[in-house]
């Protein structure tokens, strides 16, 4: 059986998931009229600064350090800004991205021959079909560029996973800000080449005080703050009896969404988030009965990858404390 997480961690758990999902609303606050990749690239030049004096580069090679800041923070959140910028509401979004997860499992498969058990493949299948029930109810508010930049966000983010996944890295934190270091740059170039000089330039004088407010959310609570708490509760509790909390960001962006800024959800939007949401629940719970069915902390995220079985990886590809295919299980 997992272990009993304290009261405590549940409580910080639970603040963590809220932070996250209201983080969707923040971020469409602030960004008014800015360009969506020049408002990005103020977040990371956030997290950045000063952060990166004050921790020690993470135990990884740099071309692991740039490949999980190109895909899972580059990747992922320009799709994500650009979509939300064209149109993708902020309480969809929040569930759309959690597409990530059945993401992480398929990659993961087929790249770290981390093969899924039953329960994984029938929350991809509940997945899929939850996904596409929200597609089919966008009832034309929503434009299909917005979700598919969305659905495009979660894959950069899933990618991501997995290639921190195969690194074996440890120290979240660290490797969030580090990998940030490639992020501010290219968005700013990447705004000059799609907004063009002069947007970017208005952009700069426009960056007003809910700009400020809105960037200092994302990038401190959302990103330095939650992720630390995170990692802090996965370094004294089993993963297993912490990452599922992660479900709760989408109730909480939809919710939040629902009372601030009167974005409803339609029947067909809220069942087909409830269908996606029980795929990621049986996903992540189908092997509750094994320890440590849940994969690593990375920079960006905690999700769950889920090793058939736990005490076995891929040789070459095994995180500090596991064995090799050929050792004998210890429970």
């Amino acid at each position: 059986m997992l272990a009993v997480v304290s009261r405590r961690d549940q409580s910080l758990a639970a603040v963590v998931a809220a932070i996250w999902g209201f983080n969707f609303v923040v971020i469409d606050w602030g960004m008014g009229d800015l360009p969506p990749l020049l408002f990005l690239a103020a977040r990371f030049l956030a997290v950045v600064l000063p952060a990166v004096f004050l921790l020690p580069p993470p135990p990884v090679p740099w071309r692991t350090v740039a490949a999980v800041g190109a895909f899972m923070s580059l990747g992922q959140f320009a799709f994500l800004y650009v979509a939300m910028d064209a149109g993708m509401p902020p309480g969809l979004a929040g569930l759309v991205l959690q597409a990530q997860v059945v993401l992480t499992i398929l990659i993961a498969a087929a790249a770290l021959r981390e093969r899924p058990t039953r329960p994984q493949v029938a929350g991809v299948v509940l997945g899929v079909v939850g996904l596409v029930v929200v597609g089919l109810g966008r009832g034309g508010h929503v434009p299909a560029v917005a979700l598919l930049l969305c659905l495009t966000a979660a894959l950069m983010w899933a990618i991501g996973n997995v290639v921190s996944r195969a690194s074996g890295a440890t120290g979240g934190l660290s490797l969030t800000v580090w990998s940030a270091l490639v992020v501010p740059l290219p968005l700013v170039l990447l705004s000059l080449v799609v907004d063009g000089p002069a947007a970017v330039a208005d952009g700069l004088g426009a960056f007003g005080w809910r700009a400020a407010v809105s960037t200092l959310y994302t990038a401190g609570l959302a990103s330095l703050v939650g992720y630390g708490i995170f990692n802090t509760l996965l370094s004294r509790n089993p993963s297993a009896a912490v990452v599922p909390w992660v479900l709760l960001v989408p109730p909480v962006a939809i919710g939040s969404a629902w009372a601030l800024l009167d974005e409803v959800p339609s029947a067909s939007e809220l069942v087909g988030g409830a269908v996606l949401v029980l795929g990621v629940a049986v996903a992540s719970f189908g092997d509750r009965g094994r320890r440590g069915s849940v994969g690593p902390v990375t920079g960006a995220a905690v999700v769950p990858v889920g090793l058939s079985d736990p005490t076995r990886c891929t040789p070459g590809l095994c995180p500090p404390g596991s064995r090799g295919p050929h050792a004998p299980a210890v429970r």
